[in-house]
């Protein structure tokens, strides 16, 4: 009796930090209100442009792109779309060729870049794996934060609905909403997804 009291606390007790886990938003920068004059990345005319900052090897960015394909489904070609991959500028060429990238690549109206070093994440105070800006045709902000509700969780979600009926209708109920996925510019420690010494872990890269 005693060990099965102590396991179902144990096992509650895991539970519990694997939800606050989950529900633990990423790092947040102030995102320039306008498209930053500094950045290499030439700002698309014509359309609101959305960018989103991805890390390669993030788990949690999975069900991100998940999200930005039905965005643009629901965009009807009213989108321009950048997913902008960071890389180490001392890491291998196949360090940046994923599964991730390459679900990125193949979501009809996506273009894929790459960022050395996170030139462009710093330009536009992106930090967290997944952070997505909308800009208009002007390059004025009308939008920054996740399009997932959680860490690695598909389904409706404040984000993806305020970028749809901004792009749609040009109004929405937000204009921010929390990132929920990995440190974008951490390459120097391993990978950690999980929950360790009872502690809460952030996802870690090491090229």
């Amino acid at each position: 009796m005693i060990f099965a009291a102590v396991w179902v606390c144990a096992v509650a007790a895991g539970l519990a930090m694997m939800v606050r886990y989950e529900n633990a938003p990423g790092q947040a920068e102030r995102t320039p209100p306008d498209w930053p004059a500094s950045s290499r990345i030439p700002q698309p005319e014509g359309h609101p442009s959305l960018v989103l900052f991805a890390h390669p090897h993030c788990p949690c960015t999975r069900a991100t792109m998940g999200e930005l394909a039905r965005i643009m489904a629901q965009c009807e070609g009213k989108l321009d779309a950048l997913v902008v991959f960071f890389y180490p500028g001392s890491s291998a060429t196949e360090w940046k060729q994923t599964a991730l990238r390459r679900e990125a690549a193949s979501i009809p109206g996506i273009r894929v870049l790459d960022d050395k070093d996170g030139r462009e994440a710093r330009r536009f105070g992106a930090e967290t794996s997944g952070q997505t800006m909308l800009y208009d045709a002007s390059g004025h902000l009308l939008f920054s934060g996740g399009i997932t509700a959680s860490r690695g969780h598909s389904g409706d979600n404040a984000g993806r609905g305020a970028i749809v009926s901004l792009v749609n209708s040009g109004r929405a109920g937000c204009n921010s909403t929390p990132a929920f996925g990995c440190s974008l510019l951490d390459s120097k420690v391993t990978v950690d997804s999980g929950i360790k010494s009872g502690a809460i872990a952030s996802c870690k890269f090491k090229p």
